[in-house]
C-alpha cells in the first residue's frame, strides 16, 4: 500500500466541556461545516473519553455532549453526510489507544507541553490518562485512516506526534499501513480573542461572561455583547498593517471576515477609517444574522435530546464499520492470533 492509496478523509473532535463560544464556531464548527463540501469523507467526534482525563459530573457530561452535538448540527453539519458520533460509543479508539502506548516512547510524551500547562506544579496528582491522551489522540485520527484533521494552534504538537505514531509504526513493521495525517490549519479568525482582553483567547472559563459569545446567547446578548466590547480610541486603521499593535481592533476585525466570509484586506478596504461607532453596530449585525438562528436551533433541539442521541447511535455504527477493519488489519500485522475473527 502507498500513501497515495488512502481515501481523502477528514477527522475532528470537540471536548464535551460545555459553554460552546464564538470561538468554538469560527475556529471549528463552521470549518467543519464546510468541509462536508470539499468531496472528502468527514466524521466528527464528541470526544468524551478525553474529557475523563479530569473528573467530570455524570450529569453535565451526558448533558455538554448532547449540547455539543446540538451545536455542530445547528452550524450545518449534515449528519447524513457526515458522521458524527461520541468516542465512547466506538471501542476501537481505546484498542487502537492501547496498541499506540505501546508504540509512543516516554521522551515522546514528556515533550508535550500541553500536559505541563494542564498539570502544573501537581502532575504527580495528575491522571494517567491526561498523560497518555496524545496517544488517544493518535487512535482517534489513524483508526479511520484520516489524512487531514482540523485542529487548533493548541493540538499542532500532538498531531505532530500522531505523525511520529504513524510512521513509526509503518517502519517497526515494514508496512506503509497508516497514512501520515495532514493538519489543516486555516481561517482569518482561527484563534478568536477575548471581547474584553484582545491578547486573551476567548475562553468559556474567563470569569466575565462579556468575555465571550456563547452560542446560546439570544439576539438582545449577541449585539450587547459586541457593543461593549473593548476597543482603543482610534478609529480602525486604513490598512491591514495598521492593525499590528491594536489588539482589540484586530480581534473584531478577524471576527467580522470569518463571519462575513471576507479576506481581513477586504473588510479593511471596506470599513478602514471608520469609528468603532460604526463599526461595531455593523459587526453586531453581521453577528445576531449568523449566530442567532443557531442559538434558536440548538435550544430547539436540546428540548427533545431523543434525536440527538438517535443520530449519535447511527454515528457510532457508521464509524465502527470504518474503525473495526482498520484495527483488525492492525491486530494481523502485529501477530495477534486470531486477529482476522475479530
Amino acid at each position: 500500500m502507498t500513501e497515495a492509496a488512502f481515501t481523502p478523509r477528514v477527522f475532528s473532535g470537540i471536548q464535551p466541556s460545555g459553554n460552546l463560544h464564538l470561538g468554538n464556531y469560527l475556529g471549528a464548527l463552521k470549518r467543519f461545516a464546510e468541509a462536508q463540501n470539499e468531496g472528502l469523507q468527514t466524521l466528527y467526534c464528541m470526544v468524551d473519553l478525553h474529557a475523563i482525563t479530569v473528573w467530570q459530573d455524570p450529569a453535565n457530561l451526558r448533558h455538554a455532549t448532547r449540547e455539543l452535538a446540538a451545536g455542530f448540527i445547528a452550524s450545518g453539519l449534515d449528519p447524513a453526510r457526515s458522521i458524527l458520533f461520541n468516542q465512547s460509543q466506538v471501542a476501537e479508539h481505546t484498542q487502537m489507544a492501547w496498541v499506540f502506548n505501546c508504540v509512543t516512547r516516554m521522551g515522546w510524551m514528556q515533550r508535550m507541553t500541553q500536559f505541563k500547562d494542564k498539570a502544573g506544579k501537581n502532575a504527580q496528582n495528575a491522571s494517567l490518562g491526561l498523560f497518555a491522551y496524545p496517544a488517544l489522540m493518535a487512535a482517534d485520527i489513524l483508526t479511520y485512516h484520516a489524512t487531514h484533521v482540523p485542529v487548533g494552534e493548541d493540538q499542532k504538537q500532538h498531531l505532530e506526534l500522531t505523525r511520529d505514531i504513524a510512521m513509526k509504526f509503518n517502519h517497526d513493521y515494514g508496512v506503509e499501513f497508516f497514512p501520515i495525517p495532514e493538519p489543516v490549519i486555516e481561517g482569518a479568525a482561527t484563534r478568536v480573542m477575548s471581547l474584553r482582553d484582545g491578547s486573551s483567547k476567548m475562553s468559556k472559563s474567563d470569569p466575565s461572561d462579556m468575555s465571550r459569545i456563547n452560542l446560546t446567547d439570544d439576539a438582545d446578548t449577541i449585539a450587547r455583547k459586541i457593543r461593549k466590547a473593548k476597543t482603543d480610541p482610534e478609529p480602525l486603521p486604513s490598512d491591514v498593517q495598521g492593525l499590528a499593535n491594536r489588539p482589540e481592533a484586530r480581534n473584531l476585525v478577524n471576527i467580522y471576515a470569518a463571519l462575513a466570509d471576507l479576506s481581513v484586506d477586504q473588510v479593511m478596504r471596506d470599513a478602514g477609517g471608520k469609528p468603532f461607532s460604526e463599526f461595531k453596530p455593523m459587526l453586531a449585525d453581521l453577528a445576531v444574522e449568523k449566530l442567532a438562528p443557531i442559538s434558536t436551533e440548538m435550544a430547539r433541539l436540546m428540548q427533545d435530546v431523543t434525536e440527538i442521541d438517535r443520530i449519535l447511535v447511527d454515528g457510532a455504527n457508521r464509524a465502527r464499520a470504518l474503525a473495526t477493519p482498520i484495527l483488525r488489519q492492525t491486530y494481523e500485522i502485529m501477530g495477534m492470533v486470531g486477529a482476522h475473527k475479530v
